[in-house]
């Protein structure tokens, strides 16, 4: 896999360049949905939804082989709202005072 065929697959999928995996699986879903045969009375489209599962196998892939890190520092920066909530929690105006 290549940087370009991992950028195809987010440009199919219509994702940016930060995805959750529940954000990536629920696209998928919602495109397979739209352009399958049985949906609605439009026919569907067979090549877009091999292009959306083709997409989806490449991220999947790229996610598997992805090493997540569980710091800390990683941790607070994926979650921002908890690195305030931490850093302001004994504030007389915001935590416990």
């Amino acid at each position: 896999m290549t940087y370009a065929d991992l950028q195809d697959a987010l440009r199919v999928l219509g994702l940016g360049e930060r995805a959750s995996l529940t954000e990536i699986k629920a696209r998928h879903r919602e495109l397979v949905k739209r352009h399958h045969p049985d949906a609605g009375g439009s026919g569907g489209d067979p090549d877009m939804i091999r292009k959306v599962n083709a997409a989806n196998k490449v991220l999947q892939e790229y996610l598997a082989e992805y090493r997540f890190s569980f710091s800390e520092e990683e941790f607070y920066e994926q979650n921002p709202e908890e690195r305030l909530r931490r850093q302001f929690m004994d504030a007389a105006l915001w935590g416990k005072g």
